[in-house]
Formats: structure tokens, sequence, C-alpha cells
């Protein structure tokens, strides 16, 4: 459990790459955090630019989730859900997220 919670602590650290369009995306309440662990565009249809930013982090974030769930002997959807619970836990005041039920939520 203990290098499972390292290594999605690490995706949050990569996440720096690409953190002033995610932030901004977030700030103006267009993307948030997917009860999938995914990030996901909070109003729909989402305009181009937010389909690039949602689909550029979230194949990193699944290629980080592979490894992590090769490394802790685990499954994606197992790495996925601890991202989301720790994504949630991390959300700012402001930004949204989605509940287990698919709602959306301002924190």
């Amino acid at each position: 459990m203990k290098r499972l919670l390292a290594a999605i602590l690490l995706v949050f650290a990569m996440q720096g790459a690409w953190a002033i369009g995610l932030q901004e995306a977030k700030a103006q309440g267009l993307v948030g955090e997917a009860k999938t662990g995914y990030l996901a565009a909070v109003q729909t249809p989402a305009s181009a630019e937010v389909k690039a930013l949602v689909s550029s982090v979230n194949a990193k974030r699944k290629a980080q989730f592979e490894r992590t769930a090769g490394k802790t002997n685990t499954t994606v959807p197992q790495v996925a859900n601890r991202f989301y619970e720790l994504a949630v836990q991390k959300t700012r005041p402001g930004h949204y997220y989605q509940d287990r039920n698919g709602r959306w939520k301002k924190k």
C-alpha cells in the first residue's frame, strides 16, 4: 500500500509539466476530477482546447496508472480509484470533482 501511495503521489508531481493549462482549466470550471480517476470536461460540449487538454492529461495518467499497477501488483482500476480518492482530497475550493454517482460537485 505504501508503494501504491508513493506512486500515486508521483503522478501528482508529474502533473507540474502541464499544470498551467490544467490549473487554469480547473479554476475556470472547465474540467474536473472524474470518478474514474481521469480528468473530464465539466461543461459539454467542451471546446477543442479543453478536449485536447483532457486527452493529454488522461494519456499520461493512464500510462502512470499502468506502471503503478505493474509495480504494486494491483490493477489499473484499483490504482485509478485510489488516485481519484486522493485527487478529491486535494481538489481546491472552487474546483470540480464528480461524486461516486457521477454528479459534478464544486468544492
